[in-house]
């Protein structure tokens, strides 16, 4: 099958489920080529070891960068678009005719977007890797720059952050005229199904991690005495950090002898910073920045412990199962997830790790207290989230499901010719 993914920003870290999804693929001979709607993302000198192995950026095209304002656009720009409409009128005039509310940067957004595809492109299958991405595919396809069968699958903000910015039709045409969509999890497929979409044209496909690269090891109480624990996601509000820093504080009291790493980087930084300083715990709580896949699971290894204190952001933003928590899992962490999104999917509340309220510091703290003065558990709880993680989200099965799917479209499109015939 020829495969082509559309994505957002390409490639980035923290979407290594993107990633093992086209290496899976291309593992089973199919050939995939990956467009980058809003341009590269960027990471400095960190590259996932998946992008080097299988040389993707070569398998990657990227949209040029749109002016961002009307007095951003330089001669150069005036140039680009004037030859876009010289040899593409109808197809650029119609792109910019959707977006011609606003500024002239608006006008233009979608002709930058669209060009990697002005040639026009066929594929057995195009796979839209989020809501807002399948929007664009669309689109595309309407205007016959894309053939192939639209697949998009919702992930997260997708489906909870874009709705309360766009409402909640936005999705209507694409779950109209879409071929077949995907959820990473029950919560957000039932969603997707409240907001319109047929229940026979969606399916839960997991966001898988590859098992074999996560050694399970049972955690025991350390020799030294010196609890490890772990957070692993992006500083933004929906991660719930904060509320894992104020456990750690409260922790602190009564237990002096722990150590919390907070793996990854983003907006809040600062004010964690601020939060760190103002606790007084700067000397516990450390701020590691974002790390490669190995490094994470360095320091995932001579952990004890990882918290996952997810929320329900302001803008509306919420988490499916990510695969941070199923790593730590896969490794035998216990953990400590929120009643929040997809998580519930994953941790089996008493039996692979906890479940508490969102934004509750308390129960956290005292969650992980409970896990300090009971270790002869651990091993238990690792080894039923590894057992967990084995049997719902791994990689190689979920790609074996993935081509199925496909399959079963391209199938159904071949009976629909042959009726027609």
């Amino acid at each position: 099958m020829k495969v082509a993914f559309l994505v957002g920003r390409f490639p980035v870290l923290s979407e290594s489920f993107i990633l093992n999804q086209i290496a899976g693929l291309i593992d089973r001979g199919h050939e995939v080529d990956i467009y980058a709607l809003d341009g590269a993302a960027d990471h400095g000198a960190k590259v996932h070891p998946i992008v080097k192995k299988y040389h993707l950026l070569e398998r990657t095209y990227y949209s040029p960068s749109a002016p961002k304002s009307q007095e951003d656009f330089t001669p150069e720009d005036n140039e680009f678009i004037a030859e876009l409409f010289k040899r593409h009128p109808e197809v650029c005039e119609d792109l910019a005719d959707v977006s011609k509310q606003g500024t002239r940067a608006i006008k233009f957004k979608l002709v930058y977007k669209a060009v990697p595809f002005l040639e026009g492109k066929t594929y057995d299958v195009i796979h839209c890797q989020f809501g807002s991405i399948g929007l664009m595919g669309l689109l595309f396809r309407n205007l016959g720059l894309l053939k192939g069968k639209l697949i998009t699958i919702f992930r997260g903000s997708d489906i909870s952050k874009y709705l309360q910015k766009w409402g909640d039709n936005v999705y209507d045409q694409l779950f109209q005229e879409g071929d077949f969509f995907l959820t990473n999890c029950e919560f957000f497929r039932k969603r997707a199904i409240k907001l319109g979409c047929e229940a026979d044209k969606i399916l839960i496909l997991g966001s898988g991690i590859d098992c074999s690269k996560f050694a399970f090891t049972p955690r025991y109480f350390p020799a030294d005495g010196r609890v490890r624990i772990a957070t692993t996601g992006r500083l933004v509000e929906k991660k719930g950090i904060e509320y894992g820093i104020r456990a750690i504080a409260s922790l602190a009291k009564t237990y002096p002898n722990i150590e919390y790493n907070i793996m990854g980087d983003g907006e809040l930084r600062e004010h964690f910073e601020q939060l760190i300083a103002e606790l007084n715990v700067g000397h516990i709580v450390n701020l590691v920045g974002w790390k490669q896949q190995e490094e994470l699971i360095e320091i995932l290894d001579h952990s004890h412990i990882l918290i996952a204190p997810s929320v329900t952001a302001a803008d509306g933003n919420q988490d499916a199962p990510v695969n941070t928590l199923k790593e730590a899992m896969a490794m035998g962490l216990p953990v400590i997830g929120t009643l929040h999104g997809g998580i519930p999917e994953l941790i089996e509340d008493g039996i692979s790790g906890f479940l508490v309220p969102e934004r509750d510091s308390d129960a956290i703290a005292d969650k992980l207290g409970h896990l300090i003065e009971h270790p002869e558990i651990w091993a238990d709880m690792g080894k039923a989230g590894r057992d967990r993680v084995e049997a719902k989200y791994d990689m190689n099965k979920l790609n074996d499901q993935l081509v199925e799917i496909y399959q079963t479209q391209l199938a159904s499109e071949s009976h629909t010719r042959s009726l027609v015939a």
